[in-house]
């Protein structure tokens, strides 16, 4: 078992401690808070999570709602040994290989980071770190049907726009956003952005793009004297037709401005409120979260959160400079659920008081998102191969199901209401 699966696996010592970015741009539309929940999904499709296993590359496809049973299993990298072919005879893409297995990977090769669903549910779009490739997956096959090389050495985030027809990704070695579409794999589009891109969120009219940037998380200089060698860390605004460069916000001012030079201005997984008058972000090393008001473009509250006693304080031990490391807010905006990663817990947090509800004891959480009902935050527990949902209302685990090995992204999908998994070739 490795050091990152023990400390995830013990006991928290919490004790007595227990108790979009929505900027209107040059006249267009709003940050999209996460993928819609609630409507019916169309005739011959079913709601899903995909859950992407980035150290196994492979997908489960689970329930969105209720016990969130297991339905199948997806092998994302199929052409495995072509690309280890490839990448065996290009000595820079064989070190940037090694070098993601050895930084972000934690010692493994990252073989999945994001997926998305087809609009008509017949295909899987993964973006791969290590093979630096995005590729549509037959869900009834399990074939690729086309492969996209990203610029650069490595893939990240994704983010799909609201008719489902394109798919942005980081290219996080060449400072780049590609946009694809999603059923040809086609580039309709790119964008540069800061150093080591990551979160993309389309605006909830499609007609913006917004991308933000993290800097260097894989290198041990870490110690807030260092902070000037991470790098650009911003946010990239573009026009989603033209990819034109609308706005680049830098939180940097903003946090200044509220006090606290001594956070982060990497941002990190966001929340928004429904009607997108608020944000609220994640910054890197930091044990909470930050409130950002639209409309005054300043920050206006804080939110620290209680720190595991038996997390280890040295900076260079957390995963990619993250501390906590997942959010998502309840279709009502009423609650924010949050992924303390490094403090093996979640919790959910009334938004109006920014009281934290129980501590659930969770290992190494490493995303949140919604359930198809909306009822549930559900959270990947990377630490011990499960996905597990806690209730909005009672902040309380509701059901945990095991998956494969180190879940990251979830991710709801529509996909055909008969599958079970790819036919057997």
């Amino acid at each position: 078992m490795s050091a990152a699966r023990t400390r995830g696996a013990r006991r928290l010592l919490l004790g007595s401690l227990a108790a979009a970015l929505a900027l209107t741009v040059g006249g267009g539309g709003t940050v999209a808070a996460a993928p819609p929940t609630g409507p019916t999904a169309p005739e011959g499709l079913r709601e899903v999570m995909f859950v992407g296993n980035n150290w196994d590359g492979t997908a489960d496809v689970i329930e969105a709602t209720g016990d969130f049973a297991r339905i199948g299993r997806i092998n994302v990298i199929p052409d495995r040994e072509r690309r280890m072919w490839e990448i065996g005879l290009n000595p820079i893409k064989l070190a940037f290989f090694l070098g993601i297995r050895q930084g972000p990977g934690e010692g493994h090769d990252q073989f999945v980071d994001d997926m998305y669903a087809t609009p008509d549910g017949s295909a899987m779009v993964v973006s791969r770190p290590s093979f630096a490739d995005v590729v549509s997956i037959d869900l009834r096959t399990g074939a690729l049907n086309w492969r996209f090389p990203v610029s650069g050495f490595r893939s990240d985030h994704m983010a799909v726009s609201p008719d489902g027809t394109r798919v942005a990704v980081s290219a996080s070695t060449s400072n780049t956003v590609h946009v694809l579409d999603i059923t040809t794999g086609k580039q309709v589009g790119s964008f540069a952005t800061g150093d080591k891109p990551h979160e993309n969120v389309f605006s909830a009219d499609g007609r913006h793009l917004w991308n933000m940037a993290i800097g260097e998380v894989t290198t041990a200089l870490d110690d807030p004297f260092w902070d000037w060698t991470k790098g650009d860390r911003r946010i990239t605004v573009v026009d989603a037709r033209t990819f034109e460069q609308v706005r680049v916000i830098d939180m940097r001012a903003r946090l200044d401005a509220f006090g606290r030079k001594d956070l982060s201005d990497a941002v990190r997984p966001v929340a928004f409120t429904p009607d997108e008058s608020k944000l609220y972000f994640q910054v890197s090393f930091f044990n909470g979260f930050l409130e950002y008001d639209i409309a005054t473009d300043r920050i206006t509250r804080v939110k620290e959160l209680p720190q595991n006693p038996a997390t280890d304080p040295d900076r260079t031990t957390w995963v990619n400079d993250s501390r906590h490391h997942g959010m998502s807010l309840s279709p009502d905006g009423s609650k924010l659920c949050v992924a303390a990663t490094m403090d093996d817990y979640a919790t959910v947090v009334d938004r109006q008081t920014l009281k934290e509800g129980p501590l659930v004891e969770a290992s190494k959480p490493y995303w949140a998102t919604v359930s198809g009902d909306g009822r549930s935050c559900v959270i990947s527990e990377s630490g011990t191969d499960r996905v597990t949902a806690i209730d909005f209302a009672t902040g309380r685990k509701v059901a945990s199901v095991s998956v494969g090995d180190h879940p990251q992204r979830v991710r709801l999908a529509r996909i055909p209401a008969d599958w079970s998994g790819p036919a057997a070739r």
